[in-house]
C-alpha cells in the first residue's frame, strides 16, 4: 500500500515494549493497547497501529496469519489478552492459529492459547465482495 507505514518486525519482548512506547495508539480504559498484526512468510510477528491495513503491515509480502490483538503491559510484563483473525485483506481461516501461537511462544509472550474471536470469511462469486460470516 503506497504511503502506508509498514509494520515492525518483533523479534523479542523488548522490541514489542519499544514499539508500544513509540506508538501513538493509546491504551483503552482497561489498559489494553489494540494493534494490527501479521505473521509474515518467515513466521515473524509484525505489528502496526490498529488502524493500519494488514497488507501495509506485511509490506505487501506473504503472510501465514493476520488479525488484531490486544496487549497489556503491566509492571514491565507484556501479555496478549485478546486476539482475532479479523483481516479482510488476507481473510485468514481460524485454523491459522498454530502459526500465531508459535510466533508468540518464540517471543515468550503469554497468550490465550487460541483466537479469542474467530471469524470466517467468504467471497461472493458474483461480485467478489468479501464478507464475515461469523
Amino acid at each position: 500500500m503506497a504511503g502506508a507505514p509498514p509494520g515492525t518486525t518483533i523479534r523479542s519482548q523488548a522490541d514489542l515494549t519499544e514499539w508500544l512506547r513509540r506508538t501513538r495508539e493509546p491504551a483503552d480504559t482497561s489498559g489494553l493497547v489494540r494493534l494490527t498484526f501479521v505473521v509474515d512468510g518467515e513466521g515473524h510477528l509484525r505489528v502496526a497501529d490498529r488502524h493500519s491495513e494488514h497488507v501495509a503491515c506485511a509490506e505487501g509480502g506473504p503472510v501465514l496469519a493476520a488479525g488484531e490483538m490486544a496487549v497489556v503491559a503491566e509492571k514491565g510484563k507484556l501479555e496478549v489478552v485478546e486476539i482475532s483473525n479479523q483481516s479482510t485483506g488476507f481473510c485468514p481461516e481460524p485454523e491459522s492459529w498454530p502459526t500465531v501461537g508459535e510466533a508468540l511462544d518464540r517471543l515468550g509472550l503469554p497468550h490465550p492459547g487460541d483466537y479469542t474471536h474467530r471469524f470466517i470469511f467468504r467471497r461472493c462469486p458474483a461480485c467478489g465482495q468479501r464478507n464475515i460470516v461469523k
